[in-house]
């Protein structure tokens, strides 16, 4: 890391119609540095970043680029000066090739009419071979793990010669091989002196990849500290603004009254003779590897997908699962993996969201019974503590913490008996984690019975009951709370793996 400064935000101020989003924010990026930025959903990390971004333009404050004072209104004007940002949802072209992807927009010519493909390959494959990528620049994205395509992504950043790279969870749908693999490169772009702003919610990555550490909080910058000099503790309370004493909150029982049982379950080459069982009032973790076949399992049983032969059993019947009805009508809610893909409606209100799985709740017939409707919503936005200023807000508004409260409170509103939770804290602070944990932990003291698939191991291992561990479509372990540890997991998540 050198001393060169290579961005300077200055007393950045950005206010929305109700909303005073940032408050004085002041960030500084060195050459070759990895600085993460770190505070609660809701705290204006993405705010800050879409203004460096060009896509909002801030009120008050300065943004300095190499000693010079810029003016940055749009995402070009980003771009002319070496800035490009790297969303957490990837927004590559599935069905084009990696070196379409990179050039989209600004193919080389040949005669100024005809794409020039052998000089956008050429380009595209010195890219690749900078990185010793084994990516073909002919393949389509399609066909590249996440990891793949992340690095894709980065690459096309860096055709724009990006001297400063943002990257916005990067690591949230990444397997632990593919989180390695991705340090790897972010080490070279440091040696290359490129200055990245890392976003993320796992404290034990900032200690593996940060040189340092800037908490906002509330719109307001709260600290910079070197993450050799600082703790997990410490982070935390600047983050929260509280010391967070109970991050996992748990009251384990003895359940044993069975609510679900799986037998023999095949589907294709996707999942194979999956069998196992759920009690009341206890959360059955879900671990593995990504691609392991944990998601696939929960859309068989909620009736998204068909499987072809097995057995699922409610309260010891044999039921029919068709499609997501059929599920909800046996007590069944899955709050999916991706909330913007799967769950959420972003152009519409809160009260939409929560409120669209429980309509039975306050429309009779032609009749609407609004006092009900805003009656379900208070009850399940104080519930689950959502930020929000008013329920008429849209979704799309929220943050991302927020919005997962939104959705894990829509099924709620169903009253479910068995609620399967998707990676329900994926890119959610620590606020909001504990937040959820806690009202995890009164639905099983209540009776419900919840299935946990998360791929952060910690939260397995503090919030479950018992742990199912799966790799290549197949349940290779069922492991007790006793005894339970990280590498008891990792043992038979990669029992049945090959290379």
């Amino acid at each position: 890391m050198s001393e060169k400064i290579l961005l300077e935000m200055n007393h950045i101020r950005k206010e929305f119609p109700g909303v005073l989003a940032l408050k004085d924010v002041s960030l500084q990026v060195q050459a070759g540095e990895v600085h993460a930025l770190l505070g609660e959903n809701g705290a204006g990390k993405s705010t800050l970043i879409k203004i460096l971004g060009g896509i909002y333009s801030s009120d008050a404050g300065e943004i300095v680029i190499d000693g010079s004072v810029v003016t940055i209104n749009s995402v070009q004007d980003a771009q002319k000066f070496g800035i490009s940002v790297i969303h957490q949802e990837l927004v590559l072209v599935p069905h084009m090739t990696v070196a379409e992807n990179i050039y989209l927009g600004r193919e080389p010519l040949k005669a100024g009419r005809f794409v020039d493909f052998k000089k956008m390959n050429d380009d595209a494959k010195h890219l690749l071979d900078s990185f010793e990528l084994d990516i073909r620049p002919n393949e389509e994205i399609s066909e590249l793990t996440i990891a793949q395509q992340q690095m894709v992504e980065i690459i096309k950043a860096l055709s724009f010669h990006a001297k400063i790279l943002v990257m916005d969870e990067p690591t949230s749908s990444l397997s632990e091989k593919d989180v390695d693999f991705l340090f790897e490169n972010i080490r070279k772009l440091k040696k290359a002196q490129v200055g990245i702003i890392y976003i993320s919610h796992r404290m034990s990555e900032l200690k593996q990849i940060a040189d340092k550490i800037t908490v906002i909080r509330d719109g307001e910058y709260i600290g910079t500290r070197q993450t050799h000099a600082t703790t997990n503790d410490e982070l935390i309370t600047m983050m929260v603004g509280r010391q967070l004493t109970n991050y996992y909150t748990r009251t384990f029982g003895n359940p044993t009254t069975k609510v679900l049982e799986v037998k023999h379950l095949n589907a294709g080459k996707l999942l194979k003779d999956i069998s196992f069982h759920l009690f009341s009032g206890e959360i059955l973790g879900f671990a593995g590897l990504v691609g392991a076949g944990r998601s696939e399992v929960m859309k068989c049983i909620f009736g998204i997908d068909a499987f072809e032969s097995g057995e699922i059993l409610i309260n010891g019947e044999p039921v029919v699962v068709k499609n997501p009805d059929d599920a909800m009508k046996r007590g069944i809610a899955l709050v999916p993996e991706s909330r913007k893909r799967e769950a959420l409606f972003m152009d519409q209100s809160v009260t939409y969201n929560i409120t669209i799985k429980a309509l039975g709740e306050f429309i009779h017939g032609i009749h609407v019974d609004n006092a009900r409707e805003t009656e379900i919503t208070k009850e399940y936005v104080d519930m689950m503590e959502i930020k929000t200023p008013t329920y008429k807000q849209v979704v799309g508004n929220l943050s991302g913490g927020n919005q997962q409260k939104v959705v894990i409170g829509r099924w709620l509103a169903t009253k479910p008996k068995i609620l399967i939770l998707d990676e329900p804290t994926r890119g959610v602070d620590v606020g909001a984690k504990a937040e959820i944990y806690s009202i995890m932990n009164e639905l099983v003291k209540n009776g419900v019975a919840i299935i946990m698939i998360s791929s952060e191991l910690p939260e397995v291992i503090n919030m479950s009951d018992r742990v199912v561990v799966m790799s290549n479509g197949k349940i290779t372990g069922c492991l007790s709370r006793e005894g339970l540890t990280q590498e008891k997991i990792m043992h038979h998540a990669t029992q049945f793996v090959t290379t």
